[in-house]
């Protein structure tokens, strides 16, 4: 079933994303018919971490300094350590963040991706997981935090950790297939 055939869905990130945070929600989506592209503000390629090394390389297909939200149906946020933190620094990427609520579309984010939603400040409000070392900064950030694989609000869904993957694919795949969320708006 390809439940979300015709979509087109932005994965962005930089280099040390967690390798399965960004290869396993691409393959679910592209598994579920959807048209996935990697955006980063590396031009050429990003590289993962694994168990604290370096691994994989991953193709960028667009620039962050050449997309808008308005080209995509949803945006998907991988974790790892470094990655959202260099993201949280780039003009771009924090604008390209807010675009995706300010016009209701669905986002996921896993792990440590939502810092990136901390400072695009989206999260007044939302109830939300993650990491747990990052609960403290998404409360101050006006979030509601709960220790679950995955929360879903209004378009916006979140896990914690590459063990609630299953659970957050198919929920991000799902939400995704909804489309635009009125409540999303920020």
């Amino acid at each position: 079933m390809e439940k979300l055939s015709g979509k087109k869905i932005a994965i962005l990130s930089e280099n040390g994303f967690e390798e399965d945070e960004l290869t396993s929600p691409k393959e679910a989506l592209e598994q579920a018919g959807a048209t996935v592209q990697v955006v980063s503000p590396q031009r050429d390629k990003i590289r993962a971490m694994k168990n604290h090394n370096w691994s994989v390389e991953v193709p960028v297909d667009r620039h962050i300094s050449e997309v808008s939200a308005s080209e995509y149906d949803g945006l998907m946020l991988p974790g790892g350590v470094m990655n959202p933190d260099q993201l949280r620094l780039n003009e771009d990427a924090v604008r390209f963040v807010r675009e995706f609520f300010e016009s209701g579309k669905p986002v996921a984010a896993i792990c440590h991706g939502p810092q990136t939603l901390i400072t695009a400040d989206v999260l007044h409000g939302r109830r939300v997981t993650s990491y747990p070392s990052i609960k403290p900064d998404l409360i101050n950030a006006g979030a509601t935090w709960t220790d679950e694989e995955v929360v879903t609000d209004h378009g916006l869904v979140t896990s914690r950790t590459p063990a609630d993957l299953p659970a957050f694919n198919r929920k991000m795949c799902e939400e995704f297939a909804e489309g635009v969320h009125a409540e999303q708006h920020a």
